[in-house]
Parts: C-alpha cells; sequence; structure tokens
C-alpha cells in the first residue's frame, strides 16, 4: 500500500465529513493523531476488507466515528491523553496494583463500590477491575459476558450515572478504572440479534448466519467446543429466525462477524464509548476467537490480531491514553502475539494476562516442586517493550493446565497423567490433598477437566479451619502470601481478586440457584462478608494475617524500583528442586537488585550461600528481608528457607 494512496483517500475524508465534525473547534490533537495514525490504520483496513466494494464508505464512517467520540471526550480526559504520551512507559511502573471485582459481590451495587473505595486504598490497591456492568438478560448472562446493550449499566447494580460517579471518584483518588468490552459476541437479545432474527440482512450479516448445516458441519469438524457439557457444538438453530447462527459460547451468545467491516466500525465506537466514560484500561474479552476460518480452530488466526492493530491505532487517534489488556487465555507460544508480532514496542494490547504462570504456581503447590515452573518460564517468550504482563493467581474465570506437553516430558511426567493427577489434587480427590476446588468443563470420558474454587479453599485454608488445627491454619495462609509474593514481585502489574486479601472460603449459596447451579465458576464469585473483612483489624485472626501480609507487600513493591517491568528479570537456576529463585534489577541501576526466593515444600528448603555469592548475593553484610527487615536466616553456610515461604532479599 503506497502511502500516496492512503494520503489521498484522507483527504477525501476529511473534505466527505459531516459539517458539524468539520466545524469543530479544538481538534489540532485529533487531526495530528489521524494523520499519524491513518496510512497504518488505512493499510489494515485494506488487509482485512480490501476486496469490499464498500472500502471507502466505511473508512469514512470509521473517521467519523473517530472524530465524534473525540470531540465527545472531555477536557480533564483529554488532558490525560498528553500527559501518558509524553510518559509512555507509565503504566511499567512498580506503583501499580489491581484487584478484579464483582461490583455486586464486593459492595451490593455501582454506588457501594464507590463508598468502599478506602478498603481498597487501604490494602494498597490503585487500579480496580470492575467486572462486566453491562446489561445483560437475567438468567442468560454468563456472568455479565452475553451483553444485552453495549452502552447501558445493568440497573442490578447502578445506572450511567453511577458509573460516571464511580469513575470520578477513583480520579480524585489517583485510582485507574479498567472495564470490559466483550468483542467476540452479543446476547441474542441484542438489538442487533433482534433485527437479525427478525429478517433484516444488514443485522443478519454481522453474525455468521446459515440456512442449512453444510458450511456449519465444515466449521465443526475443526473447532473445539469451549463448553461441551452444558453447550455443546458451536452453532444453535434459531426457531424464528429459522436459520443456524454461531454459538461459539452459549448458545445465546451470537458470534460477531468481523469479516464485515461494519462490525469492526461498531465495536470501535463501543470501545471508545467506554474510554469517554474513564475508563484508563479496557479489558478486550475472548479476542483470540474473533476471526473464523473453515479448517481452522478458528482461534489465534492472523486476521484477529490485525483487528487488535487497527483497534490500538484508532485508539491512539481519539483516546490514546487508554490501554487494551488482551483477554486470550492461550499457550504461552501465542500469547505474546497479543501484544503484537513482528514489534519492538507493543501495537496491539499493551497488557496480557499472564496464564501459564498463573497455571504453574498452582502445579507447584500441588508437587511441591518448582521444575516445570522452572521450565515453563524459561518458555515463555519475553515480552515486547511497552508491554507488560497482568499477573494472577485467582480470578472470576476458571483454572485451566495449558501447560506445553513439552515442557511436562522434560520434567519426567506424562502429560495426561500430569493434568489428571492436578485435577485430582486442587479438587481434593488425591489422597492427603487439603485442596477443595470444583472442576469445570469435565470430560467424563478423557478425564480432563478445569478447576473453580476460591484461593483459599484451594490452597487449603478450608479444610483447614474444618479441621481446628492452628498449624494447618498456618501453612495455608503461609501457602496464600507465597502465591501472592510471585505475583507481586515477577514483573508486570499484580492482580489481586476480590475476597482473597481476607481469606474467603468456596461460597456453596450458587448451588440454591437454578440459573448457576450448573456452573461451577459461581463458587468463587462471593458476596462479600463485611462483618469478616472489618476481623482485618483483629489481631491474630486469619483475616488480619492475610490482609496485613499483603498489605506489607504491595507497600513494600512500591518502593523498590527493580520491581517495574522493562524486561528486568533473571530466572536464576539452583540445585534444589522444591525453590523458584528469580532477581530483579533496576533497569535504570544495574547494581540494585532484589533476590526472590520462594519454597514450595511443606518442608524447610536450603541454598548454599557460596552458590549466591557467585551470583553477586550475599558478598557483604548488609543483606536484609525486605519484607520482614530481619538479617536471612543462616546454618552452616546455608540459607535457610522456611516451609512455603518466601524472601525478597536486598541489600
Amino acid at each position: 500500500m503506497y502511502e500516496q494512496v492512503s494520503h489521498s483517500l484522507l483527504n477525501e475524508i476529511l473534505i466527505a465529513l459531516k459539517p458539524e465534525i468539520k466545524s469543530q473547534r479544538g481538534m489540532q490533537h485529533f487531526y495530528t493523531r489521524l494523520g499519524a495514525n491513518f496510512y497504518a490504520i488505512h493499510s489494515l483496513f485494506y488487509r482485512l476488507y480490501g476486496d469490499r466494494p464498500d472500502l471507502p464508505e466505511q473508512m469514512l464512517r470509521l473517521v467519523e466515528a473517530l472524530a465524534r467520540q473525540y470531540i465527545k471526550r472531555s477536557a480533564a480526559l483529554k488532558k490525560s491523553d498528553l500527559q501518558r504520551e509524553k510518559d509512555h512507559n507509565w503504566f511499567l511502573s512498580q506503583q501499580w496494583a489491581g484487584m478484579a471485582l464483582y461490583s455486586d459481590g464486593f459492595a451490593g451495587n455501582l454506588k457501594g463500590l464507590q463508598n468502599r473505595l478506602y478498603y481498597l486504598q487501604e490494602l494498597g490497591i490503585n487500579m480496580v477491575h470492575v467486572l462486566p456492568v453491562l446489561d445483560c438478560p437475567p438468567g442468560h448472562s454468563d456472568g455479565g459476558y452475553a451483553v444485552r446493550d453495549f452502552r447501558r449499566v445493568d440497573a442490578r447494580i447502578g445506572s450511567m450515572e453511577d458509573m460516571q460517579a464511580l469513575s470520578a471518584m477513583l480520579k480524585k483518588r489517583s485510582m485507574l478504572l479498567t472495564l470490559d468490552v466483550v468483542l467476540n459476541h452479543t446476547s441474542d437479545e441484542h438489538e442487533w440479534a433482534q433485527r437479525a432474527r427478525a429478517g433484516e440482512k444488514r443485522y443478519q450479516d454481522y453474525y455468521y448466519v446459515f440456512d442449512n448445516r453444510e458450511i456449519p458441519d465444515m466449521f465443526e469438524e475443526t473447532m473445539p467446543e469451549i463448553f461441551p457439557e452444558i453447550a455443546p457444538g458451536n452453532f444453535t438453530w434459531d426457531e424464528a429466525m429459522g436459520k443456524w447462527v454461531m454459538t461459539s459460547f452459549n448458545h445465546y451468545q451470537w458470534d460477531l462477524n468481523y469479516s464485515n467491516p461494519a462490525v469492526f466500525v461498531e465495536m470501535m465506537d463501543i470501545i471508545l464509548f467506554w474510554a469517554n466514560q474513564g475508563a484508563d484500561i479496557v479489558r478486550l474479552d475472548a479476542v483470540a476467537f474473533l476471526w473464523k476460518k473453515i479448517g481452522s480452530s478458528c482461534q489465534n488466526e492472523r486476521e484477529a490480531h490485525l483487528i487488535l492493530q487497527l483497534m490500538k491505532d484508532c485508539c491512539q487517534v481519539t483516546a490514546p491514553g487508554v490501554l487494551f489488556i488482551a483477554e486470550a487465555i492461550v499457550a504461552p507460544v501465542e500469547i505474546t502475539k497479543y501484544f503484537g508480532e513482528d514489534a519492538v514496542i507493543a501495537k496491539e494490547c499493551e497488557i496480557a494476562y499472564n496464564a501459564s504462570f498463573m497455571a504453574l504456581l498452582w502445579e507447584a503447590v500441588a508437587t511441591k516442586k518448582t521444575t516445570l515452573l522452572n521450565r515453563g518460564i524459561l518458555s515463555l517468550p519475553d515480552k515486547l517493550e511497552r508491554a507488560t504482563w497482568l499477573n494472577y493467581v485467582r480470578c472470576h474465570d476458571d483454572i485451566g493446565l495449558g501447560f506445553d506437553d513439552s515442557d511436562i516430558r522434560y520434567c519426567d511426567y506424562e502429560p495426561q497423567a500430569h493434568r489428571h493427577f492436578l485435577v485430582d489434587y486442587l479438587t481434593g480427590r488425591f489422597a492427603g490433598s487439603p485442596a477443595r476446588g470444583h472442576p469445570f468443563g469435565e470430560n467424563e470420558k478423557t478425564g480432563d477437566a478445569r478447576i473453580c474454587g476460591s484461593l483459599a479453599s484451594l490452597a487449603g485454608l478450608e479444610s483447614a479451619l474444618e479441621s481446628g488445627d492452628e498449624a494447618v491454619i498456618d501453612t495455608a495462609i503461609r501457602t496464600i502470601l507465597l502465591l501472592h509474593s510471585m505475583i507481586l514481585s515477577f514483573g508486570g502489574i499484580p492482580l489481586l481478586y476480590y475476597g482473597d486479601e481476607i481469606g474467603t472460603l468456596n461460597d456453596y449459596v450458587y448451588l440454591d440457584d437454578e440459573v448457576k447451579r450448573s456452573d461451577s465458576r459461581w463458587i468463587h464469585r462471593p458476596n462479600i462478608d463485611w462483618d469478616k473483612a472489618e476481623l482485618r483489624n483483629s489481631a491474630g485472626s486469619v483475616e488480619q494475617r492475610i490482609f496485613t501480609g499483603l498489605k506489607k507487600m504491595i507497600a513494600v513493591r512500591k518502593e523498590i524500583p527493580a520491581f517495574a517491568d522493562f524486561n528486568n528479570r533473571e530466572l536464576i537456576a539452583v540445585d534444589n528442586p522444591h525453590l523458584f529463585v528469580f532477581a530483579r534489577f533496576d533497569h535504570q541501576s544495574i547494581h540494585s537488585r532484589v533476590l526472590v526466593i520462594g519454597n514450595f515444600d511443606a518442608n524447610s528448603q536450603y541454598l548454599e550461600l557460596d552458590v549466591l555469592r557467585r551470583l553477586g548475593f550475599f558478598r557483604f553484610d548488609n543483606t536484609v528481608d525486605l519484607i520482614s527487615g530481619e538479617r536471612p536466616p543462616v546454618f552452616n553456610s546455608q540459607l535457610v528457607i522456611p516451609a512455603s515461604s518466601f524472601f525478597w532479599f536486598g541489600e
């Protein structure tokens, strides 16, 4: 694509813009950014839609959408955009610590959440991911991911005014707001689906709609099932429409057809709408599924990446201060592609979920060994510059065991047998396991499953409290803190999950709800017990020990420049299969380093000090644990790491 061609088209578009756009004042930053990004925007749009006769018309619609949203963007948000353009690595700082939460489960509704922000700040949280808030049909919401109206807040949790008030209060408190936009599908009750069902061809083209099973059957040959137990197959017959429609997730979630540029323009406009409501970060849901091809898995297709690049370039024009999170729970070799392939800096999404690290941590808890954890991290490709990981232990979704089979074999495990062991261990089926997880999406024929459960119950706190054994309770608490110590020091933005900060156990109330009982993920989507949360102020309570431990870690993290994320982590191989050891260094001063050691075993472990000294640590007599402020425990020239514990050593 010659630049002259794109420049010529841009001139035509600017001439054709509606008068109400051309007459606007204060558009200089918009036009500067549009000019700077238009060649990339046009090139990507042409690669995706160049064979369509309506290409110029759709390009005009896209630019008009970008302009309208820029006009609607508040002066305060435009000022923030300019500041973040100057400090473009602002989100790589060690200062950020996040929490994901359902507003109704956390505080009843959006107003309640606003009234509880003090609690999050007390812990040290300054990034709040409010899980889906948009209007969904009761009973067919998929936890908020089956959207009926992309521009309306679910009345059960509040209103647009409540969301705007929450956004304003977060900004006053210097806290970031993260919101979801579900890209892959809509509810079958969305206006577009309703109009498609009524026979409007324009809106049938927004989805994958077929008269018979011929083409759906071709897709089914290679498309995996997402929810084989509760939603088998990838197509649903719609009686009212008299056609088959693609439904990769649930039968009431219709997949959007991104081979239609009108769909792209609509969804880009929706992303910018929420950016204008004050979202600092937009989590793009199910991005791996955006492009469908017969003969493929319809996941991780090259065109899906082009769509994300195009979305990022468009966002750079209207709201350049807004970041994207890629919700792509895929293999390690695929995940870094969502930062942007063939790039130095992120050109798709600046942030991606580090699902591999999360699953590897739980594997280490189950085996009491870090062999696969070390191997898996070695196999994790380096992220790009101006990109970062979202590191987490638990979230609203299930735990998948998507390890690379070659890594499992390298560690002398048989892949299928090892996954079966992990499912059995984390669900408490394995003899002696303290975990109380529950299977999700279990395949009775193969034994494969994913795992649900709260962090505390998976870590053994539920069974420990039942036993009343203080030593076992202490082990569970130390395991909870150990896991969090890893995500807080690894490199990236740590994302806690609501309730974990006080050791919230599995919530079995969902079994009494006819709509929810078939989906075990509701077991870890609790309603916070605020009487229990008050126990964080009661010395010696379980809640106080966990909350205070996390609060201290977050505070220390924020003071250590080495914990900023500039690919400044060095994995250290040690001759002890129970330890996970890595160093973090200040990218501006390589002599400023932190040594992180985690012991995943139920017994104390040891490291020879001579080994650490050869690596440049413990050479002087000023090494201390940054959390306790105490000197390291040493016996017979060996560093002692207590069971299920960690150290952050600095000098």
